[in-house]
C-alpha cells in the first residue's frame, strides 16, 4: 500500500502532508506513487535511509521498496550512499531543485519524445513507399513528426539554456541571490525562451 501509515510521533504532519502531495502529483504524470512518495521522503530526510528504514516510515512491501529504489537510482534521483560502520544500503536524494528538474526533463525526453520521434520517422518513411497509405494519412504523419521534431529542438534549446542561466546563478554568490532568482523565474514563466533561434510549439503552429 502506497500511503503512509499514521505514526505522528515520527512523521511530522508538514512531511507527511509534502510526501502524500508529492505521491499524488508523481502518479498524475504517469510515475508509481510509491516511487514518487520514496524521491520525497529521501528529499526531505535529513540523513540517507536504508530500504528497511523507507519501508517502515512509509508503510510499504519492502519488494516495493526495492523495485521503487530502482527506478529512482534509474531516474539518477537518489544514489547509494557508504556509511562507515554499517553493511547495509543507505540511499539519500539530489536536494538542488534546479538539478531534479533537470534530470526529470531529461529521464522524459529520453522515455516519451525521443521514441515518439524514431517512430513517426518510421512510419513516414514506410508510408511514402505504401500506396495502400492514403495521402490524406501521408500527410497528417508528416504533420504530427514536424510538430514532435519542433517540440524535441524547442526542449533542447530550453534544456540548454536554462542549464547555463542556472549554473551562472550558482557562481555568482549569495551577494547577487536575489538577481539570480529574479532570472531563473523568467526561465520558468518562459520569458527568457523568446529570444532563443528555436521557436516554440505555439509559434510553430501560428506560422
Amino acid at each position: 500500500m502506497a500511503e503512509i501509515t499514521e505514526n505522528p510521533k515520527t512523521t511530522p504532519a508538514a512531511v507527511e502532508r509534502f510526501i502524500l502531495h508529492w505521491g499524488d502529483m508523481g502518479g498524475q504524470w504517469g510515475v508509481n506513487r510509491s516511487v514518487s512518495q520514496i524521491h520525497a521522503l529521501l528529499y526531505l530526510s535529513e540523513r540517507p535511509l536504508t530500504a528497511e528504514e523507507i519501508a517502515a516510515a512509509l508503510g510499504l512491501a519492502r519488494s516495493n521498496v526495492s523495485n521503487s529504489i530502482r527506478e529512482l537510482i534509474a531516474w539518477n534521483l537518489i544514489r547509494r550512499v557508504p556509511i562507515k560502520g554499517d553493511r547495509r544500503e543507505h540511499f539519500e536524494a539530489e536536494t538542488d531543485v534546479w538539478e531534479i528538474a533537470t534530470r526529470i526533463a531529461a529521464m522524459r525526453k529520453e522515455r516519451e519524445i525521443d521514441p515518439a520521434v524514431a517512430t513517426l520517422r518510421a512510419c513516414v518513411a514506410e508510408a511514402d513507399g505504401d500506396p495502400a497509405v492514403h495521402p490524406v494519412a501521408s500527410q497528417r504523419l508528416k504533420a504530427m513528426l514536424e510538430f514532435v521534431e519542433t517540440v524535441d529542438r524547442w526542449h533542447a534549446a530550453r534544456a540548454t539554456r536554462t542549464s547555463r542561466r542556472v549554473q551562472s546563478c550558482r557562481w555568482r554568490g549569495h551577494t547577487r541571490r536575489q538577481r539570480c532568482r529574479s532570472s531563473c523565474s523568467r526561465i520558468v514563466s518562459g520569458r527568457s525562451v523568446a529570444s532563443s533561434s528555436v521557436e516554440s510549439p505555439a509559434a510553430a503552429r501560428s506560422r
